[in-house]
């Protein structure tokens, strides 16, 4: 690439307005054919500043879209019993559609048992084994957010992933790892990295797509990019910044996505449009 290259941006936040879009239109059908409307259950445990922000953030998303939103808040002292008590109870209530908790729960609640008391149809958020399983072997489900939201990005952008090589960095079980599964289920041939990793720029300078999923702050510099890649930051860090040196990256690569207004609004969307999926699964035949 040239010193005066720029990378194109992928602009998460539109693609992002339209799928929303196209969700409110798809619940505001079942609303109308079968009189319930969709409903997101949010469960958030404590009252962690960041986290109570992406909660209230997702409940005024659900508002646009047409979906309900129904918010359990539990003190920071609840057990991991008494978190999965509530949430077996949002699973058996047929009011309720999707359930997505929020995390982390804190460090004294086991989040996979957590995560297990949600019920296959009611995972929205693709967070559960059941979910990860069934997207692992391309079988009907729900995928983990972001990395559906990844892959929404790719195609939007008519990134040809088949015989490519795609890096993903970080193996987090609802961000790193399914989104290599899905790249790999489009035929891209996928290498793991992580935080033990030997020579990680090396890897990375081989990658036709990069997926920053790692949790540190401008660990990829521009110089490991390969150019013309395909670079998605799917890390978010104090101060607006990605897992990726946006200034340097941007000067190598063919598509870019920003901090924020990439990888963010996607993830919202696709739990949107799954919320309102699954309550049009559970509420088919009730009328019409």
């Amino acid at each position: 690439m040239s010193p005066t290259h720029t990378a194109q941006l992928m602009d998460g936040t539109g693609l992002a307005r339209r799928i929303v879009e196209a969700t409110a239109t798809n619940a505001a059908e079942i609303s109308q054919r079968t009189g319930v409307a969709p409903c997101l259950a949010t469960v958030l445990v404590g009252d962690d500043p960041a986290s109570v922000t992406y909660v209230r953030m997702k409940r005024a998303r659900c508002a646009k879209a047409g979906i309900r939103s129904r918010h359990i808040g539990l003190p920071a002292s609840t057990t991991t019993a008494e978190l999965v008590d509530t949430l077996t109870a949002l699973s058996h209530d047929p009011q309720v559609h999707g359930i997505l908790l929020q995390h982390p729960v804190g460090p004294g609640i086991d989040e996979r048992a957590a995560f297990e008391a949600i019920a296959p149809e009611k995972d929205v958020d693709g967070v559960t084994m059941h979910s990860f399983g069934t997207m692992s072997f391309g079988l009907p489900g729900f995928v983990s957010c972001t990395p559906g939201g990844i892959m929404r990005l790719l195609d939007e952008y008519g990134v040809e992933l088949t015989g490519k090589q795609a890096v993903v960095v970080g193996r987090s079980p609802i961000l790193g790892k399914p989104v290599g599964m899905l790249l790999l289920a489009q035929d891209a041939t996928v290498t793991y990295c992580h935080s033990r990793t030997a020579d990680l720029p090396a890897i990375v300078r081989e990658a036709d797509i990069v997926v920053a999923a790692v949790g540190r702050p401008r660990l990829i510099h521009g110089q490991d990019v390969k150019p013309g890649a395909v670079v998605i930051d799917a890390g978010y860090n104090p101060g607006n910044v990605g897992d990726v040196d946006f200034d340097t990256a941007r000067t190598r690569a063919r598509l870019i996505t920003p901090v924020p207004g990439g990888v963010g609004p996607m993830t919202i969307a696709v739990l949107l449009a799954q919320t309102v999926e699954a309550a049009a699964q559970q509420c088919h035949g009730l009328v019409g």
